[in-house]
This record gives C-alpha cells, structure tokens and sequence, in this order.
C-alpha cells in the first residue's frame, strides 16, 4: 500500500511539473498536484483513523492537517510535496522493517519441505513431516539437514545458519548433528533422533515467527513523545498563524510531518531483531530487547549453562593393584545398559581410551544407587560408596578418591569387581571455555551483578563461580527457591535469567527477561523464555546483550536527532524564512536522516579486534589441536597418581613413553602455534610485543616437556628410588598445571575472536 500511494503521488507531483515546464494552463498544473494532495490527505487519514482505532494519537493528525490547509490556502504544490513525503516516510519505513526482518524470514524460507529416506536398499523422497525417530536419511551435497539425528559416517556441515559461524566444521561418526545445518561436503547417512515438528529447527522456525509479533515499550513510548510534539506543533502553528497567517501555519505544519518519532525507533529494534539472529539469538519481540537493553542483574544457572551439560572423566583413583583402564573397561561395559547421564560419560571414556568393552549379563539398576551385573564372567557393581561395599573403614586409596572429589568439585563412581572395591572414576561437568570470557562483555555492556543460582551443593558451586567470576553463588537451590531469588532480585533491579534445564522454566518465566541455552531441541525453558540462544555458547548472551544496547541507543539517538531538527526547521518556518514547499522537502531530509541512522543497528559494530587475514582459519585448525592436549594433561594426572604402583625399574619406561606422547600432542602443537598463529595475532592486537606473556608459557611448557624426557633418560638403567619418584612427580604436576593454565587462557581469551572479530580488509 505505501509502495501504491508513493508511486500515484509521484507521479501526479511530476505531472504537475513538467506541465509547468512546457507553460501549460494553470489547470493543467494545478489539477495533477491537487489530486496529489487529496490523495495524501486520504492516506493520512485512513492512517490517522487506524490510531485512533488502537487507541494512540499520533502524528499522522499533523500530516493531516497540513495537507487540508495547504490545499485550503492555494499551496498546492506543497501539498503535491508533503503528500510525496508523506507516502515515501511510509514506504521508507516498511522497506527497512522488510530489510531488517529479512534474517528471519530466511531462516523460516529455508525449512527443508522434503527428506531422503533409506528403505531397504533404495532411497525414497517423502514429505519431511513424514519422517519418524528411527529413520535412516540420505542429506546430499547442499542439503539442508531436516531433522536432529545422529551420523552414521563423518560429514561437514555449513552450521551458519544457526551459529553464525561462518566456516565449515568437521563432525565424527555417532555425533549429533541438528536440524537447519546443511551438508557442505559429500552425501552422508544420519539417523533421526526426534519428529522434524520436533526438532531444533523446527523450534527455532517458530521462535522466529513469534519474534515479530510484539511492539517494544520504547515504540510505545515514542508514541507518547508524539503527544507532546503535537501539542508544542499545534502551540508553534498558532503563532506562526498571529505572525503571518495561514500560509506560514501551514508552513509550520508541513515541516512538522511526518515525525521520525514513528519512523525511526521501531526500524531500529526490528534491526536489532535481524541482528541477533545473525549470531543465532532469536528475541521474541522487539519488547523483549528493549527490556534486555535496560537489564542489570544477571541470574545465571549453573548446570548445562555455566556448565558444558555433558558430564566428563577427568580422572581415576584405584587401589595398588589395580590398572585405571581395567577398571573404566569394567565400568564402562556393565554401564553400557544404562541411560543415566553418568553412565553415558564412562562409555565415552572408555571409548577414548579405545577399551574394548564386553556385553554385560544380569544388569541390576536401582535409581539413585548403582548398577550391577556380569562382565565377561565377573561380578562388576558401579555406583555410590555404599552400594558397592565402601564402608567406614575405607583403605587410604578412597580417601585419596574423596580428597580429590571434593578438590575438584567431582562425582565419584565407585567400582567393585568381585565384592571388592577397586577404584573410583571421578566424573565433573566442565566449566564452558567461553563463560568467563562472556560475563566480562556482559559487564562491559552495562551488567552490573550477576548471581550463579543452582541446586548443586555449595563446594561445587563455588568452584565454579569463583572460575568464571561471579558476585555471588546461591547453592543447593529447589525451584521455588530460584523464584525466590528472581523475586528479590527483581525488587533492586531489572534481571535476565539464563538456564536450560525444565526446572528452570518458572524462573525465567517470572524474570524480567528469561534467556534459554535452547540449542538442544525444543524444551520448557526455551517456550517460557524471552531471548532463545539456537547455537550452544554461553558468548552469544553477551552478543545480545550489544544488540540490545545499542539497538536502544541508536532508537533514542534517532528520536532525539529527529525532533530536535524539526523543531528548529519549525522555528524557521514560523519566522516566514522556510515556505511550505522548501519545509516539506526539508522535513523529508530530516526523516531519511532519521531511518537511516536507525538501520545502523544492522551494521557488524566495529570491533575491538580486527584479526589479519588468515587468523581466523588458524584458530580454527589450532583449537582442534587442544582436543589432543587434554588428552596428554589426562595422561599426566594418570602417570603421577600411579607413580607409587610403577616397579622402580619401569619408571623410566612410563616416562619415556609419556615423553613421546608429550613431543608429537604438546610440543609440536605449541610450536605449531609460535610460528603461525601467534604473528598473526600479534600483529592484530598492535603494540610492542602483546602475545609475549602468552609466548613466555609456551617456551615454559617446550622447556618442562624436555627436562621430563631428560628425567627419563636419566632415570634409564638406574635403579628407582623415593627421591626419584618425587622429583617425578614434582615435574609432572608442575607440567599439568602450567599446560592446563595456558590452554584455558588461550581458548578463553584468543580463540574467542575468531567469533568476535572482523577480518581486516588488507592483504597481510
């Protein structure tokens, strides 16, 4: 309709003109410019009438009023202008709510309709709403993957659409793989996990289309703003009408209209809205960003949110006589039965220790306790101390086990073979690499406290928090107990919640702004929440938290800009130096001004860091390199708790093989990472020498590795002494905790700009 009413003006205003410009008769002039005004002045009043109809008062009555007067007072031509304004302000605003909503229309365009299904040996096309859990799917080259499902082979997956990241990644066979990504390498095989009206893109499909439904507070407030802009309009025309008449009130009119109040501030949160899905953030309204804009406490949950959510080995303690890997081997066959979240981490070690696991027989599972059953021909039991016989006079090995449980914040699975207890796997839910990293952006962008709440118990809490730095951890929380803490939160201060879980939907729910961690399917949490993160990083909350920020600030900066101009083109006018057709074409530059300073929002803001070209490539090649590290540090928390179990003439063996381990998985890697990540980020942060703290730890990292295999081949042919062992053990410790250290750092604070950043428009 805008688009119809622009082309009919305008056309009617160029008649005019060019009927003048061959001397035509006046009603040849002025006939084609009149029916402009008329038509505008209808415009103005179908949109006038349909604000009232929702109960607002807006400018659109000026608009009115000033094509009425100027075609009453003979202005024809500047009604011809105005009503060209008029119709150009509207259709401006609807091609930019249209540009900017254009991100999240693409994301419900590109549903996949169809699906490949594998029955027998052929493949059949069948609708994709026809494809059931258990299916085989065939996704080609280009495809868009319909449904969450696990691969059957290795595949590379264009996963943009819902990360924003826009290099291909590389996933192993029996991961998962989502619904939306679409297969950027060769046809691959998945099973389906979950109905496609059920799966993560399905989900994100419809947050998207809920996302436009509402207005944000600060349009509405525009709309209030306009009431006074209309009085003081109203106000400024009578005195221009005692100063001059008619023609100078109309004068005034005309550039009063129409306002950017009404233009610019919704363009600017539709942008905002476009923005955050880029970064795959889906905000359900512009209400909910602009509440997020003006939140300053931050409620955050600790499990599969601070956390990774996906429990993980990170050691194991057993009695003298027993090997670490014969007992994950045990455990982890007798807990291959099992669906609990504990049991499902032993498997996944012992198949990253490429143990051969056996099918266990008689499997006995009591909730809350353990399992036990036979693994070939032994009698195996997993689970808590009590279940598997640890009693109160437990061998000094499981009060090792409990120290370091409770250093390390772990859960401990006990593991008995025949009656007897041997060890204990130790089992924690990692700290996200990228969630220190976020609460800083996230303080940097106005967030003032931010308070952990969970319902672990408190020394685990802790730990975590004092990790990535929060101001407060409120532990062993029940459900009703986080409203509580929403609740008194709430009364000092405008607060987000973020979580994932189904108990954590009443609290962000009654939060002024809920933000669920919803890359993992369709859950409660994510349908009770305001702001849904479609990509699993914690980062991206902060990159709403921008959005939000500067979408507001944009929206008010327009506003502000806007009327400031028109008021002062209004005192202008209403000293007779501005005629109504000069302030009409003037009033149109203040509203392009205006929109156009609003769409800035869709812009990438400029960023801390531009990384050279190159940099961002290399990081991703590199971070893969850390998987192998983690493994290595693994192995030297192994290496040294078993120290007291190694024959003194074997010491130099283990060590020579860890060495080996440590040259091809740590070293090469770190050097790996001197000579070609390091320049290039180097020369992107500038100064003197700004990765040389960062250089300084990998030549510490290069230097222990070595002196360990100099240990070893001191240690060759001599015999084993307790000096010897504390010395080694000394070194290893000494090596993990510096290796440890630097990776957090380096993924913390260096891998995260590969997402953070712009590449540089230069050739290195």
């Amino acid at each position: 309709m805008p688009a119809a009413v622009l082309a009919g003006t305008l056309a009617l205003l160029g008649a005019g003109l060019v009927a003048r410009a061959v001397g035509a008769s006046s009603g040849a002039v002025d006939g084609p410019w009149f029916a402009a005004g008329v038509a505008g002045a209808l415009y103005s009043l179908a949109e006038a009438t349909a604000s009232l109809r929702a109960r607002r008062l807006g400018v659109d009555v000026i608009a009115l009023v000033a094509l009425v007067g100027a075609l009453a007072t003979g202005e024809l031509l500047a009604a011809g202008v105005v009503a060209v304004m008029v119709a150009t302000g509207r259709a401006l605003e609807a091609w930019a709510e249209g540009r900017a909503r254009r991100d999240l229309r693409a994301l419900v365009e590109r549903a996949p309709t169809v699906a490949h299904r594998r029955v027998g040996d052929r493949i059949a096309t069948v609708p994709a709403d026809e494809v059931e859990v258990g299916d085989v799917l065939l996704v080609a080259t280009g495809e868009v993957v319909p449904s969450d499902g696990d691969l059957t082979g290795p595949a590379v997956l264009d996963e943009s659409a819902l990360t924003g990241e826009p290099l291909p990644v590389t996933r192993e066979a029996a991961t998962p793989v989502r619904s939306g990504v679409t297969n950027a390498g060769p046809p691959f095989e998945m099973t389906v996990t979950a109905e496609v009206r059920e799966s993560t893109y399905a989900h994100v499909v419809r947050l998207t289309e809920e996302a436009e439904r509402h207005p944000a507070p600060f349009v509405r407030l525009a709309d209030r703003y306009s009431l006074y802009f209309l009085a003081a309009t109203a106000a400024v025309a009578v005195a221009a009408f005692a100063l001059g008449g008619a023609s100078r009130a109309v004068a005034v009119l005309v550039v009063a209209t129409p306002c950017p109040l009404i233009l610019a501030s919704p363009v600017a949160f539709a942008s905002g809205l476009s923005r955050a899905a880029r970064r795959g953030v889906v905000v359900k309204g512009a209400a909910a960003l602009e509440r997020l804009a003006r939140c300053t406490t931050l409620l955050i949950d600790k499990t599969g949110t601070v956390t990774m959510g996906r429990p993980e080995v990170v050691g194991v303690v057993t009695d003298a006589e027993s090997d670490p890997d014969e007992v994950v081997r045990f455990a982890a066959s007798l807990d291959q039965t099992s669906t609990h979240v504990l049991a499902a981490a032993v498997v996944r070690e012992a198949h990253r220790r490429a143990l051969s696991l056996e099918v266990p027989s008689g499997v006995r599972e009591e909730a809350g306790r353990g399992a036990a059953g036979e693994v070939g021909g032994r009698r195996v039991a997993v689970g808590t101390a009590e279940w598997v016989g640890v009693g109160e006079d437990a061998p000094a090995w499981v009060a090792l086990a409990r120290r370091r449980v409770h250093w390390e914040g772990a859960t401990g699975i006990y593991v008995a073979l025949e009656g007897r207890p041997r060890g204990v796997v130790l089992v924690t839910d990692p700290v996200r690499t990228d969630a220190a990293h976020a609460l800083r952006v996230l303080r940097r962008h106005g967030v003032a406290r931010v308070v952990m709440v969970t319902g672990d118990r408190r020394e685990v809490g802790d730990l975590v928090g004092d990790a990535v730095g929060v101001d407060e951890v409120v532990a062993e929380c029940s459900p009703a107990q986080k409203l509580d803490v929403v609740r008194a939160e709430r009364a000092l201060a405008l607060t987000a919640m973020v979580g994932d879980g189904i108990n954590d939907a009443p609290a962000l729910a009654l939060a002024d702004v809920g933000i669920a961690m919803g890359a993992r399917g369709a859950t409660a949490s994510s349908e009770a929440a305001d702001v849904v993160l479609t990509v699993d990083r914690l980062d991206r909350i902060a990159d709403a938290r921008a959005v939000a920020t500067r979408a507001r600030r944009i929206a008010l900066q327009s506003v502000v800009v806007g009327m400031t101009l028109s008021l002062g083109a209004m005192g202008v006018a209403t000293a007779g130096l501005l005629p109504a057709v000069w302030g009409a074409l003037a009033q149109e530059g203040i509203d392009v001004v205006a929109i156009a300073n609003a769409l800035r929002v869709l812009r990438r803001p400029r960023a801390d860091v531009a990384l050279a070209r190159g940099a961002s490539e290399a990081i991703s090649t590199l971070r893969t390199g850390h998987g192998p590290e983690r493994a290595a540090l693994a192995e030297l928390v192994a290496v040294a708790d078993g120290l007291d179990r190694v024959d003194s003439s074997a010491l130099a063996a283990v060590l020579a093989d860890l060495s080996r381990r440590l040259e091809r998985d740590v070293v090469t890697h770190e050097q790996l990472e001197e000579v070609t990540f390091y320049p290039l980020l180097a020369r992107s942060l500038g100064g003197v020498d700004p990765t040389g703290t960062m250089s300084r730890a990998h030549r510490e990292i290069v230097a222990r590795a070595r002196r360990l295999a100099q240990l070893a081949a001191d240690l060759e042919g001599a015999p084993g002494a307790a000096p010897d062992v504390v010395e080694v053990r000394r070194a290893l410790y000494g090596l993990e905790a510096i290796l440890r250290l630097h990776m957090d750092q380096e993924e913390e604070s260096y891998f995260t700009l590969a997402e953070t950043s712009t590449p540089e428009s230069v050739a290195p």
